[in-house]
């Protein structure tokens, strides 16, 4: 596989030894909420305020990210402001256009969102993905440090337990479908693991080899705010912010965003 319109990146020969783990946790409290996500690839963060009824102030952090231009999508974040509170995470692609905006940190301020919207103190979401083999994977996420769910994915499908199994990997709708079939928790906590199912296929490449984003232009189709039109031409990688988290759990969100060290 490689993308339309450059250089594809090559493929990682150390691919199917290791583990992608994602870790988000959402900390509520006198209409505020605090939201923070890592993984193998960014380190991103979300502070919000409300007064009950809708959000009054929002403002994100990127520590560490992917391309160069994805801190310019820290100020799209802002029109989320006066958007009333929703159970939903998804709300928040309806109050702002998702292409110009960071997927994940719009993802992440959805959550943050619907975090406010029930009057949660502390949520905790650890999700690990051991690389596929013959395109086959557990996708397994933990809530509040219990085991919760548990997909079979193979290839671009889930293929158990039910009602999941026949639902896409990643993309395909997936959000969509268990809004309206899973009861408010369930589909925020699916849509979680499955988005992560997405993410973890970068880990089979090695991305430091793409000098820009532009590669993947084609293939994106201006999917975020990276890669955009007049923003994509000057998204360059930045080298080294990769890191693995497979043998050290412990060290997702761990230190002061943007300061760790490398795996």
């Amino acid at each position: 596989m490689h993308a339309r319109g450059g250089a594809g990146p090559k493929q990682r020969t150390d691919y199917g030894r290791g583990i992608f783990r994602r870790r988000i946790e959402l900390r509520g409290g006198d209409r505020r909420v605090e939201a923070d996500l890592e993984d193998d690839f960014h380190r991103f963060g979300v502070r919000l305020e409300h007064d009950g009824r809708q959000v009054v102030r929002i403002a994100g952090a990127a520590g560490r990210h992917p391309w160069s231009t994805c801190p310019g999508a820290l100020a799209p974040l802002e029109r989320l402001v006066g958007m009333p509170l929703a159970a939903a995470a998804s709300a928040v692609r309806r109050r702002t256009d998702p292409r110009a905006q960071c997927t994940h940190l719009l993802d992440l301020a959805g959550l943050a969102v619907a975090h406010a919207a029930a009057g949660r103190g502390l949520r905790d979401y650890e999700v690990e993905i051991p690389d596929r083999v013959e395109g086959r994977s557990h996708a397994r996420l933990s809530r509040d440090g219990e085991a919760f769910l548990d997909f079979e994915i193979e290839r671009g499908a889930i293929v158990s337990p039910e009602p999941f199994a026949g639902q896409p990997s990643f993309g395909g709708g997936f959000g969509r479908w268990a809004e309206a079939t899973l009861e408010p928790e369930l589909a925020e906590a699916a849509i979680v693991l499955q988005r992560a199912c997405g993410i973890s296929m970068g880990r089979l490449w090695d991305m430091d080899q793409v000098p820009g984003a532009k590669a993947f232009g084609a293939m994106t189709g201006g999917a975020c705010h990276t890669f955009g039109a007049g923003v994509v031409e000057g998204a360059h990688r930045v080298v080294g912010s990769m890191r693995d988290f497979t043998a050290a759990p412990e060290r997702l969100l761990a230190g002061e965003p943007g300061g760790e060290e490398r795996a």
